[in-house]
């Protein structure tokens, strides 16, 4: 990524918005990404993390106010602690109030899929899903396994969500063909 999406996703985190990191394929580097995000978050500001830092959600609500409450993954298999989907994911969106923000992975193709699988897959209604303000895509290069490269394919504000649809604002996007980093001039 550029300084200037790093920027934008530093401020972010410092405004204490709610964002999703996506990826189509296994070590994309989402995980990587959300935390060097919420590593940029204003100090006083307290991380939660769903399953590892307990299974209460009234619990892990109450200490996350005035920071983030992480989801590891919205996933149909429960592969790894944190990994919810379905009525855990809905429980969570309805149960967030206002003062906690969100910050999860997928594996999503994009914001289109990712809020399929969150509106569609889970029921989370839009209204709720609306607490989602930025998607990030990534894009892995090379076997999915051996990596050989990890980029940012892209960064989209969203301005809420119609019937289980982001209006996703394009703010910057990788052109493979040439290798840049470009700013819309949407964003």
């Amino acid at each position: 990524m550029t300084s200037e999406i790093a920027q934008t996703l530093r401020e972010v985190a410092r405004g204490k918005r709610s964002f999703i990191v996506v990826a189509a394929p296994r070590l994309a580097g989402k995980s990587t990404v959300l935390r060097a995000i919420l590593a940029e978050r204003p100090t006083s500001a307290p991380v939660l993390t769903l399953a590892e830092d307990g299974e209460l959600l009234d619990q892990l609500i109450k200490k996350s106010a005035g920071g983030y409450l992480v989801i590891p993954e919205i996933a149909p298999s429960a592969a790894m602690p944190g990994y919810i989907w379905g009525a855990d994911v809905r429980r969570v969106f309805k149960a967030v109030p206002q003062e906690v923000s969100l910050a999860a992975t997928l594996h999503a193709e994009g914001p289109d899929d990712a809020f399929a699988q969150i509106c569609e897959g889970c029921g989370v209604p839009d209204s709720q899903a609306s607490k989602i303000v930025f998607a990030v895509s990534l894009r892995s290069i090379g076997r999915w396994e051996e990596p050989t490269r990890r980029v940012v394919a892209s960064v989209h504000q969203i301005d809420g969500v119609e019937r289980g649809r982001p209006r996703a604002r394009l703010l910057y996007r990788w052109d493979e063909d040439r290798d840049v980093f470009v700013r819309s001039a949407s964003g």
